[in-house]
């Protein structure tokens, strides 16, 4: 089978062992290497301490000067006796190859061959007889071996007389080191053991922290997982599962309006992330966040059983909260109107019927009747001061919605001159605020919604008062957040549009004081949602 086809695991674990084998195989190779040459200098020294040895013996001095005084013929007569018997005894008592004396001629006086007796040696003994210490590696006629050669000195005197020869044979030397060498493989086996152990704990280990996932397999995961993550038009923000982020995308740091590093805390995103990853709900929830109106939604992550962490989706529902709060303005409108349409066709029917017989004086009485009312019929105060007729017509139908819940709406301090340059933005605001303060007057003694209009330059300031008991002391710093409500059956979200609106158009919402039970009062700031003044006057 092809190795690049086995699992990674397995590839991991045999280049694990290859470098464990290689390894061991150059520590294996430099200790036999390390064994053979300390081997072989002890060998060379211990040669050159038997032939100083054998070379100081005073009998042997002796013996060696007379055989070099002596004929060539009579030389190893005279001393061979003695110093082969002598060189004997050393040879056996210390193992050596050979042991070898001879005179100053180079003529063997000690041999382990008998025979070479009287026969010049096979290598060169020039060196020694000059009186320097030769140790050397050489072949001679017994061999290869480490070898040292030593002058000897005539007894009382420096000349030199002879030399010894001691030699250690290659095979002993190969034979120590073969010895020393069994316990370094004892040890190379032992740390080849417990490689191949370690290299199956660390590849079973990397399998399961890639949950056995292959290289290739992770790395289309991770080509894919960031296809997905960058390319989808949500914010996705996912948690490991000690609730730290591990990762989220650049829509979700644009929606959550602020930085979602790697390693964050949980603690540290916003209070509506936190909640739904505490608890999960069956659906999304909507929160505003910042200057949005999010769905947020999470999801535990398992795997074998095994919790992995959590992902966060976060959709973005800013412009469909707007247009539905705009839409609900619009049809309140559109209802009004309608009725407007429908009363006015009912009252010029009674004005026609009222001349075509002939009662003029009835008709105008009916006429002056009803310029003294509003649209419907319904009295609001302060309503012609409105200068604006979408703005007029949209306070008329709020005040008609307002009657049906048993609650008044009167306009107090109005000073709007210029038209409204973003109906939208102010329908919705005022819409909004109006709804509350009705819904907070109902059951109230005296249910009333008081509407404050003032223009600044091109800036409108919206304030709307009721009746009700108010917002609790322990809510008025939060009731603009998400989920904040002092309704039963209130989303908590109505005021977080208000102010998300306020705010994106550079200004504000805030609640004013007021005293405990004295009902509540919402102020919002809209820049640029009027036209000045000076630019409706023509030339």
């Amino acid at each position: 089978m092809d190795p690049r086809r086995w699992p990674f695991s397995r590839q991991v674990l045999a280049v694990l062992l290859l470098l464990v084998a290689v390894v061991l195989a150059v520590g294996c190779g430099g200790s036999l290497y390390l064994l053979h040459a300390q081997a072989v200098a002890e060998s060379r020294a211990r040669s050159l301490d038997v032939a100083r040895t054998l070379a100081e013996d005073d009998a042997v001095r002796a013996a060696v000067t007379a055989a070099s005084d002596a004929p060539p013929a009579d030389a190893p007569t005279l001393a061979a006796g003695l110093v082969q018997a002598e060189a004997e005894d050393v040879r056996g008592r210390t193992g050596a190859l050979f042991v070898v004396v001879t005179d100053d001629r180079g003529l063997r006086l000690a041999h382990p061959n008998p025979e070479a007796l009287g026969q010049r040696v096979s290598t060169d003994p020039t060196q020694a007889l000059a009186g320097r210490e030769v140790v050397e590696d050489e072949t001679g006629t017994l061999g290869a071996s480490a070898r040292a050669k030593v002058p000897v000195f005539a007894l009382g005197s420096s000349r030199v007389v002879g030399e010894v020869s001691v030699g250690i044979g290659a095979a002993a030397v190969a034979d120590r080191a073969r010895d020393a060498l069994w316990p370094a493989l004892a040890v190379a086996a032992g740390a080849l053991v417990v490689g191949l152990a370690g290299a199956a704990v660390l590849a079973r280990r990397l399998r399961r922290l890639t949950l056995g996932l292959q290289p290739e397999e992770l790395g289309g995961i991770l080509q894919a997982h960031d296809a997905v993550l960058h390319g989808i038009a949500e914010g996705v923000v996912s948690l490991g599962p000690d609730g730290r982020v591990v990762l989220a995308n650049g829509e979700a740091v644009r929606l959550l309006s602020q930085p979602v590093p790697s390693g964050a805390g949980l603690q540290e995103l916003p209070a509506a992330v936190q909640q739904v990853v505490r608890e999960p709900p069956a659906v999304p929830a909507l929160a505003v966040v910042g200057d949005r109106a999010l769905l947020l939604s999470a999801r535990r992550v398992d795997r074998d059983g095994r919790l992995l962490g959590h992902v966060v989706t976060v959709h973005d529902r800013t412009d469909v909260e707007l247009l539905t709060r705009q839409l609900d303005a619009v049809q309140a409108v559109g209802q009004v109107l309608r009725a407007q349409r429908h009363e006015f066709a009912n009252r010029l029917h009674l004005v026609s019927g009222l001349l075509e017989t002939g009662r003029p004086d009835e008709a105008g009485n009916y006429v002056r009747t009803l310029l003294a009312t509003g649209p419907l019929g319904t009295r609001v105060e302060g309503l012609d001061a409105v200068a604006d007729p979408y703005l007029q017509a949209f306070v008329a139908a709020k005040a008609a919605h307002a009657r049906e819940r048993q609650v008044s709406l009167v306009l107090g301090e109005v000073s709007v001159a210029g038209r409204v340059a973003d109906p939208v933005d102010v329908t919705t605001v005022l819409g909004n605020l109006v709804d509350n303060a009705v819904a907070a007057a109902v059951g109230s003694s005296a249910a009333s919604v008081e509407v404050d209009l003032v223009q600044e330059g091109a800036d409108l300031v919206l304030a709307v008062a009721d009746s009700g008991p108010g917002v609790p002391q322990a809510l008025r710093d939060s009731v603009f957040e998400t989920g904040v409500t002092t309704r039963d059956d209130g989303h908590g979200i109505g005021l977080g549009l208000v102010r998300q609106v306020a705010r994106s158009r550079g200004g504000d919402a805030w609640l004013a004081p007021s005293n405990p039970g004295s009902g509540a009062v919402f102020v919002a700031r809209l820049p640029g949602a009027l036209t000045p003044v000076h630019e409706l006057e023509v030339p």
